[in-house]
């Protein structure tokens, strides 16, 4: 990251040049002239004179600049000091080391409140008309990052130092200093360097899903995995609600097992109605003579709808009848455009009883709405799309077992990755090294004493990034979810209802433990990584500290391409 020169930088190079210039040396003849001066009288005092003169002036001298008892009790303390042995001494002037860094520390946290938090007050400084930065210069100043990074390395490194300086003391009367486990206080500041964000949902731009209930939407979801289904599940969901159509789970038949990782009940619950049936519900209701009338293509380029031979013969498989695909429009997977509300209510509503959209996961409608905390559907829970209560008691089980609550999660992709990122630009797949130092950074921040580790790579390269992790010394554990065993009990619950072993399960628990995270470092492009931040947005789990892997640096390495 460049950093640009400051003015002050060289007002204090001029200061420094300033200071650095002595003033001119007294002249040598005016030192002579002062010696000739001094020579030309002669004193020539009786000695008695002398005697009569000093002892009154010293007794005089000695009344007005002693105090007597100040003097004994000096003389005391001075006997006393004496005594005091080479540790004593030490001891006390360290003990002086810890007030005067606690004092320097509460300074910092004070400063650090008003970089981490835009809406604090300007600081103070001593006089105002000296001041060379206007309040919203200051602002820029405290806000940018290379400025907290500096900051926040002082703090830690002044806690370092009252640690030292403590462990030299394992008794003594540190009361004010350290608290009754030990711990370093912190006064009257409450310091969290990564604080949940305030996401105030209560205030976000939703409408409401009241479907007719004889209308429908078959989702059609078909790019890439699990993760980039989800996403596309719920842009759906606006699109039911934006044609006030129920939305029609696709069979598993066709798409992943959804039931065995979300709850499809919750969303009708949240909603406080009808909104959602599972394909099983859907061809019930129509009698398994199901017949979608109107297939519209969301995308046109490279092909319609994103459904290839191989797809339409899959629905036909179930018992499915199809008009042809109708694009609704000229769009591109590769370059979507910006949509809003209205035109998908132009192009995409119909009478038919039930439509089906193709694939929407790249579509661009409204992003910002769809991308909110909770989402653009009004409902009364935290998400509509949430994994099953019992990958939820699973994964609040293991954190209990293995992380407890304030732990960093890192979602580590690997597999895969390395050709797919050096397609970007910039490339997104970082050197081990570079990643550990990265991550380490993040613990320092967020204070974790544990990372969990979500990934794919393999034990070569987890292995190496466990043995670069490190804080002061000390390696930081990457814990990842053990193989199943009989005695933990953390698994009990997916092992009875015969989900452990499942991909997909798995996939969805890590993301749970994740997005249930104090600090999360996500993988940049990676959908998975998008899931949990779309969890953590709802859960308001959200802190300061949440950043992609290294966000802001390239790779110090890139291989060329093929």
């Amino acid at each position: 990251m460049e950093r640009e020169s400051s003015d002050d930088e060289e007002d204090r190079l001029n200061l420094i040049e300033e200071n650095d210039r002595k003033l001119p040396p007294r002249s040598g003849f005016q030192i002579e002239d002062f010696k000739s001066r001094l020579h030309t009288h002669r004193f020539s005092f009786n000695k008695r004179y002398l005697f009569a003169i000093f002892p009154p002036l010293f007794i005089l001298l000695i009344y007005f600049t002693t105090d007597v008892r100040n003097l004994f009790s000096t003389s005391i303390s001075i006997v006393k000091s004496d005594s005091d042995s080479p540790t004593d001494r030490m001891r006390e002037s360290e003990l002086r080391a810890l007030y005067l860094l606690r004092q320097q520390q509460l300074s910092l946290f004070s400063l650090w409140n008003h970089t981490a938090f835009p809406h604090s007050p300007p600081l103070l400084s001593n006089s105002s008309s000296n001041s060379t930065l206007d309040f919203s210069s200051r602002q820029d100043l405290f806000s940018s990052p290379d400025f907290k990074a500096a900051l926040l390395k002082q703090i830690s490194l002044n806690k370092e130092i009252q640690q030292v300086l403590l462990s030299s003391h394992p008794s003594g009367n540190l009361s004010e200093l350290v608290d009754d486990n030990g711990h370093l206080n912190s006064g009257p500041f409450s310091f969290d360097t990564c604080p949940k964000l305030n996401q105030n949902m209560s205030q976000r731009p939703t409408i409401e899903w009241k479907p007719r209930s004889d209308k429908y939407l078959f989702a059609i979801c078909l790019s890439g995995q699990m993760s980039n289904h989800l996403i596309c599940l719920e842009k759906h969901m606006f699109f039911a609600a934006l044609l006030n159509r129920i939305l029609v789970i696709p069979s598993p038949k066709f798409d992943y097992e959804y039931n065995r990782v979300l709850d499809i009940g919750h969303i009708n619950k949240c909603l406080g109605r009808k909104v959602v049936v599972t394909f099983e519900e859907f061809a019930e209701s129509k009698k398994n003579r199901i017949h979608i009338d109107r297939v519209l293509c969301y995308f046109s380029l490279p092909q319609p709808c994103y459904v290839d031979d191989e797809h339409v013969r899959k629905l036909k498989s179930l018992g499915i009848s199809m008009g042809k695909l109708e694009p609704a429009w000229v769009e591109d997977i590769k370059k979507p455009k910006k949509r809003t509300a209205q035109d998908v209510q132009a192009k995409f509503s119909s009478d038919d009883d039930v439509i089906a959209i193709g694939d929407v996961f790249y579509a661009n409608v409204e992003e910002e709405w769809v991308m909110q905390p909770g989402g653009p559907l009004a409902h009364k829970c935290r998400t509509l799309i949430e994994p099953s209560r019992l990958i939820m008691l699973t994964a609040q089980r293991f954190v209990q077992t293995f992380l407890g609550k304030s732990f960093t999660a890192l979602h580590f992709r690997r597999h895969g990755f390395l050709k797919f990122c050096n397609a970007k630009e910039p490339s997104c797949f970082f050197p081990i090294p570079q990643a550990a130092e990265c991550i380490s950074w993040v613990v320092e921040r967020a204070n974790t004493p544990v990372i969990y580790l979500s990934t794919d790579a393999a034990d070569s390269e987890t292995g190496l990034l466990q043995s670069l992790v490190v804080l002061n010394g000390k390696l930081v554990p990457l814990i990842k979810r053990p193989a199943r065993n009989s005695a933990e009990k953390w698994d009990a619950l997916l092992y009875r209802h015969g989900l452990d072993g499942d991909s997909q399960v798995e996939a969805m628990l890590d993301k749970t433990i994740c997005a249930m995270a104090s600090v999360f470092i996500g993988a940049p492009g990676s959908t998975f990584t998008e899931d949990i931040l779309r969890l953590r947005r709802g859960w308001g789990s959200l802190s300061h500290c949440d950043e992609y892997l290294c966000q802001g640096e390239r790779p110090n390495f890139i291989a060329d391409n093929e």
